[in-house]
């Protein structure tokens, strides 16, 4: 799974409903911009087999999160609305 894949209103979905942890949302949204997990252990001062793991709980998190109708309603109902109010 690839987290810079993901549109902005479904990285929004899940920050959302994934209920991080600090140190799991500061990796989502590193990944979400394409930082290699290499590069992710340096900024967050920790050993790759750790951020390894963590990528791994961030993922279980998503997948666990995912249903698409349910996102779908979240995107247009609340993502879209606060754009507009904006």
């Amino acid at each position: 799974m690839k987290i810079y894949d993901f549109i902005e209103p479904e990285l929004e979905f899940y920050r959302e409903f994934c209920n991080f942890t600090e140190v799991e949302r500061k990796l989502f949204d590193l990944r979400a911009r394409e930082v290699p997990l290499e590069q992710c252990a340096e900024e967050m001062c920790c050993d790759i087999s750790t951020i390894k793991k963590l990528s791994v709980r961030v993922n279980k998190k998503i997948i666990k999160a995912t249903d698409t109708r349910k996102m779908k309603e979240w995107i247009n109902k609340v993502y879209w609305e606060k754009l507009i109010i904006s």
